[in-house]
């Protein structure tokens, strides 16, 4: 089945696949999604099976809207789909946009929702394995010096996320 992602082509927000606003490094909706357990961020590796950035490590989950799809909506949804996760109160952190080089000839140009969720403790997770290979709870220091020290092993949004952007996700 062909998934259509609200994309702009001329100033105009049209329904395109997601392959070919990839394709084409077409501007397009996204969501982001990072969930806190404490001080911990919960991460996932993509699964091998994704035709981009499989095996990277990504934050919680990350996805685009489907044409017509509220953007919180989109984040419960593939928090389940993904994970496994439910009944979350999400709080909307800001929109930011960035251009990314995925790898295979696909570029991501993304106007992302993201959203956060702090919970007391850590949840219980149920990773789709078509989704999601591997998860883990990481500080955000612990993830930085990872970046650094292995940036390739992470998805070029999460880089740009944690560089240029966490103080607007996680304030």
């Amino acid at each position: 089945m062909t998934a259509l992602i609200p994309t702009w082509i001329g100033g105009d927000l049209v329904a395109v696949d997601k392959l070919e606003a990839h394709q084409r490094g077409l501007r397009h909706k996204a969501v982001s999604v990072f969930v806190m357990a404490g001080e911990d961020l919960l991460i996932q590796r993509r699964a091998l099976g994704k035709y981009h950035t499989p095996g990277l490590w990504a934050n919680t989950c990350c996805t685009h809207p489907h044409w017509g799809e509220d953007p919180l909506a989109c984040a419960h949804r593939r928090l389940s789909e993904e994970l496994g996760i439910t009944g979350l109160s999400l709080t909307h952190r800001d929109q930011v946009e960035y251009r990314a080089d995925v790898g295979g000839g696909l570029t991501e140009h993304e106007v992302v929702d993201m959203f956060m969720c702090r919970l007391p403790a850590r949840c219980a997770l149920a990773p789709n394995p078509d989704e999601v290979m591997e998860t883990r709870w990481i500080s955000l220091n612990a993830l930085n010096a990872a970046i650094r020290m292995h940036p390739t092993r992470y998805t070029p949004w999460l880089r740009i996320y944690m560089a240029e952007h966490a103080a607007q996700i996680f304030a």
